[in-house]
This record gives C-alpha cells, structure tokens and sequence, in this order.
C-alpha cells in the first residue's frame, strides 16, 4: 500500500514507476483526488461533531422552556452529523480501495516486461557433453527419482512422487539451505500453508494475480504460494524490536499454486507444477537499511547454487514483470542443457514498506516513535532446482554426480540407473 504523505509530495515519482510497470499512471490523479475528498469529509464531519458538542452544552445550561427547541434542533443536527460520518467513511473506503491499486513504488528495475531484465552476472562454466544429455524428467525416471505418472493418477496434470534418492536429494538441499541460513543469523520455522485473506492480501498477493492461488471456499483460507506470506503475517498489528538489527526467519514448507494460464506450458517434469517445497528467507528491516539487506539475500542465494555447483546468471527483473509488492527484484537463473538457455531458480524481492503498511507492522525508529517497516524475500532452495542439478551432473552412461555439499544427506557420491 502507497504512502499517502509519499504520493502527494512525490505524484511524478509515482507516475513514473507505474510507467515503468507498464501500469496506468492515471490512477496517481484518481488517488490524489479521493485523498483531497477525503480530507474534506473528515473536515466537514469534525465541524459538525464539534457544533453538536457545543449544542450539547447550551442544551445543559438551558432554561425548561427552551430545551424543547433545542432539542428539536439537536436532532436535527444528529442527523447530519450521521450523514457526515456515513460521508467521509464512503471517503475513506475509496482511497483504501485506490491504494490497494497502486503497486509498490519501482526503485532502479528497468523497464519492460518478463523479457526486458538485464542480466547482471554470469557464473559457472555452462557444460559441453560428447554424448546426448538427456532431460532431468528422463534421467529421474531411469535413477527412480520422479514418478510423474503415479504422480498424474493420484492428484492430476502437474503432480508427481519424488522417490528414493529423489526425495533424499530434495531433502539434502532443503537442509543445506536451512543450515546456511541459520549461520547467517536466520530463525528457521515451518509455518502455516493456509492463511486467513487479511493476510494473502497484505502480502500483495490477490491482485491480478488471484488465480493463481488455491482458495477453500468452505473454511475461507487460502493455500500459500511460498512461505513468505505466512513469515510477512507473522509480526501483523505490531511493533516490533529492531534495536539489535533486523528480525530474520528462514520459512520451510510446502507451496501451491495453480498455475492458471501456463495451459501447454512446461508441461513435462518439474519446472511448473503445483506442488513444491522451498526454503525462503525473509527479513523485516529498517527502510534504510533494505537495500544492503537485498544484496546480502542476493549473496546467500549465489552461494547456494555455487554449493550445487551448476552454472547460473543474475538478472535485474523489469518492472512489469515485478508483481505487485516488488520494488526490486533479483532473478538467479540456472542453465538447462536440454533446453539450451537459462531457466530461474530462485528470486529475491525488497518490497520496502509495502506489505509493512499493508499488515501495519512497525518498529520504534531512533526517534522513538512507530514508523512502517521495510520487508525483504529471497529463495534460497527448492524442487526445481533438481532439474539444473540433474542435468548438468549428468554423465554419459546416465549416472548423475551428486555435488559434494549434499552427499551428506544423500549418502552416495553418484547416482546411478536402476538395473
């Protein structure tokens, strides 16, 4: 949600950003025009509650003859107070619903849409097979690590079993993430997967992209997407302590998604389905500070794919591929051999104050008085990356090298076809 206080002193910078969305930049002056009517009707409804406590007064001191007037005329005055009131909440819900209009504010993204990013870095040496690499959905079947016809029969297009060695090696990267954050000062949970709508709306989550979502309509919850939008509700409706520095969780869990309007799209494997696992960091932080704070996620995010040792890329997202609560955002992209290009693993968004003021989460600043709080996102494992680990591990005879940070968890060093 936009500072209202920000949009009037800076309307051009607000243009600007909705410009380099791709968004209408209109809705700047439809929301300064219901702020400024809203600021009449409060001012109108304190006249009016200020003229009917006078009233009130001069009721008490009046004689028995003339109350009857008055309060004749108190009445009166009641029913517009009433009217006032019913005005400037009718005042009040429009800009409300404008601001939940206007996405976060774009700091330094480019312009464009998905296919305007900038790449930013390049890492790893990209493999050159003398043999046909075959695809990870071919390679998990051959070692008995994907089962996606079981996984089509029991839940649908789009689900799968990981089996065996698969799950190891899912579980294997989820540990290694979680044990890197908690070295870098991270909490790790397990959250919730169903949150209430107050929440999935603060994150910025149910705007146009709703349909992405899985709702249950009888219990009114929605399932999550990542775990940043139960970690973003976690601290709703409270001040919280940054005195020793930002509060850092790393969310485990599950996540869901439709995947409504990617009909033919990714359709073999495991690179779009609607069930996954992923380890997401997530930090609450003074506004100052998140810039700094988005580069160290960033940094996190490049040694976990180092870790994995496949060769990736960094892009800087354009603005109207950037969603509704990202003023920056941060792609890594692993290389796919058997698709020839760069395919994203990971993201890591500064959404500065805008789930903070959505979900009125503040902190005490140096001054002592509440301020709205900056939130940070940043994925730091999940299902997908088996597809870069699998492909660019593999060897000719259709055995697949675990990378060394995780055979601790997988207990083998190679993977090798069933017989």
């Amino acid at each position: 949600m936009i500072d209202l206080k920000f949009l009037r002193e800076n309307p051009d910078v607000v243009r600007a950003s909705q410009v380099t969305r791709g968004a209408d930049p209109a809705i700047v002056d439809q929301l300064l025009q219901a702020d400024a009517a809203r600021r009449d009707a409060i001012q109108a409804a304190d006249l009016l509650r200020a003229e009917q406590k006078a009233f009130g007064k001069k009721i008490g001191q009046a004689s028995p003859e003339e109350r009857p007037a008055l309060l004749a005329g108190s009445n009166d005055l009641k029913a517009k107070v009433k009217q006032a009131e019913e005005a400037q909440k009718a005042a009040e819900d429009k800009v409300v619903e404008l601001q939940y209009r206007v996405d976060n504010i774009v700091e330094g993204a480019p312009a464009g849409g998905e296919d305007d990013f900038v790449v930013l870095e390049t890492h790893g040496t990209v493999p050159e097979f003398d043999f046909e690499p075959k695809d990870h959905l071919e390679l998990g079947e051959s070692l008995g690590l994907i089962d996606m016809k079981r996984g089509t029969k029991v839940g649908g297009a789009r689900f799968y079993y990981l089996t065996g060695d698969g799950a190891f090696l899912q579980l294997g990267l989820m540990m290694a993430a979680a044990i890197k954050a908690r070295e870098a000062g991270f909490s790790l949970m397990i959250p919730p997967v169903l949150v209430r709508p107050e929440i999935m709306q603060g994150t910025g989550f149910l705007g146009e992209h709703a349909d992405e979502i899985y709702y249950l309509e009888r219990d009114d919850l929605y399932l999550v997407g990542t775990s940043e939008v139960a970690l973003a509700g976690y601290h709703k409706d409270e001040i919280i302590d940054l005195s020793d520095g930002p509060l850092k969780y790393a969310g485990w869990s599950s996540c869901f998604r439709r995947e409504a309007g990617s009909y033919g799209k990714d359709t073999r494997g495991i690179i779009r389905v609607h069930q996954f696992d992923k380890l997401e960091m997530f930090v609450y932080c003074d506004p100052a500070e998140a810039e700094q704070r988005h580069q160290e996620l960033l940094s996190m995010e490049r040694e976990m794919l180092g870790a994995i040792e496949v060769p990736y890329r960094v892009i800087d997202v354009a603005g109207g591929d950037l969603g509704s609560s990202a003023a920056r955002k941060f792609d890594t992209e692993a290389w796919v051999p058997t698709q020839q290009t760069y395919r994203e693993l990971t993201s890591t968004s500064n959404c500065t104050t805008y789930q903070g003021r959505r979900l009125n989460t503040r902190f005490r600043g140096a001054d002592g008085k509440p301020q709205t709080v900056a939130t940070l996102n940043g994925t730091l494992a999940t299902t997908r990356w088996l597809v870069a680990l699998l492909e660019n591990h593999q060897q000719a005879d259709g055995s697949v090298v675990v990378p060394e940070a995780l055979r601790p968890f997988v207990g083998k060093d190679v993977l090798t076809p069933r017989g």
